[in-house]
């Protein structure tokens, strides 16, 4: 069983920058590594994912363009880098594997489609 942990997290005035990093233990992660988040009182969405192979990064629409997905060399660990953050962005976030393989037809997935979380990070964007 893969254990995920995010860390990272914290407050950021908006406009600002956070990194969240997403580490994987007693394996590595599988076809496909999310990033999710959840707001108070709201479902968990969908934020980025990237292929845990071949690299292919997916975005969701409101976050295209200001946050980056990547894997680090060599190690089980993907960042999710947050730039221009609003205060919309602020949920808990999530990190997902063992999810579904390769489809061209999807880029872009629900919770129920992987099979291993982390605890999760608090992301507070102040206005």
């Amino acid at each position: 069983q893969v254990q995920l942990k995010e860390s990272g997290g914290g407050l950021v005035q908006a406009g600002g920058s956070l990194t969240l990093s997403c580490a994987a233990s007693e394996r590595t992660f599988n076809n496909i590594v999310g990033w999710f988040r959840q707001a108070a009182g709201k479902e968990r969405e969908f934020v980025a994912a990237i292929r845990w192979s071949a690299g292919f990064r997916y975005y969701a629409d409101s976050v295209k363009g200001r946050f980056t997905i990547s894997r680090v060399n060599g190690k089980s660990m993907v960042h999710l880098q947050m730039n221009r953050l609003r205060s919309e962005d602020t949920a808990v976030y999530f990190c997902a594997t063992d999810g579904p393989g390769y489809d061209s037809r999807y880029t872009a997935w629900s919770p129920s489609d992987f099979g291993s979380w982390g605890q999760g990070t608090q992301v507070t964007v102040s206005s």
